[in-house]
């Protein structure tokens, strides 16, 4: 079974697209260790707001690139009216933050940052003030997605269809696509 397109016109099927899209990408970053998918798409909600992530990081990881994946997502899903969040854990498991907005992430650049520590970790928005996950989320994320998919929670069948989908590498897929055969084959 494949993915809904983006224009199937459903919240949903375009929340999950763009989210099939960023953890493709996010795990081929090095020091990526871990992507759970949390929040709302995880119920029966026909019109989710966003997509939210966690991801666990190495702690020496420059966060530059995933806050450019997190960025990347937050457009595709701007013009469909929905939105994103890439909520970061480091290797301790605790939480840090979210990735930064600006693509100048830097101390002092922008007034209207909501980081504690604007620019002390570079494309690290420690915005504690304005959300902080609880520790049950961020040690043991509902579903985690990455490296291998693990439900700890009942999901709906759109997510376990994108679920089914990750299982397949995606050179499998297109290997698939050129015989003819769908990816359920």
């Amino acid at each position: 079974m494949a993915l809904m397109t983006a224009s199937s016109g459903s919240d949903r099927a375009v929340l999950l697209e763009a989210g099939h899209w960023f953890i493709r990408a996010a795990a081929k970053l090095v020091g990526v260790r871990r992507i759970g998918l949390i929040g709302s798409i995880l119920t029966g909600k026909r019109h989710p707001k966003d997509i939210d992530f966690v991801v666990q990081v190495s702690d020496d990881l420059d966060l530059a690139s995933l806050a450019s994946l997190g960025r990347r997502l937050k457009g595709r899903l701007l013009s469909a009216g929905s939105g994103a969040d890439v909520f970061l854990v480091n290797e301790r498991g605790s939480y840090i933050g979210r990735t930064c907005r600006w693509v100048r992430c830097e101390a002092g650049v922008r007034a209207s940052c909501p980081a504690l520590h604007c620019g002390r970790r570079p494309h690290l928005c420690d915005d504690f003030a304005v959300v902080r996950l609880h520790d049950a989320v961020v040690s043991e994320p509902p579903v985690q997605v990455w490296p291998a998919v693990v439900r700890h929670v009942p999901v709906p069948p759109d997510v376990e269809q994108m679920l089914g989908d990750l299982a397949i590498p995606p050179n499998n897929r297109l290997k698939l696509a050129a015989r003819g055969r769908s990816v359920a084959d």
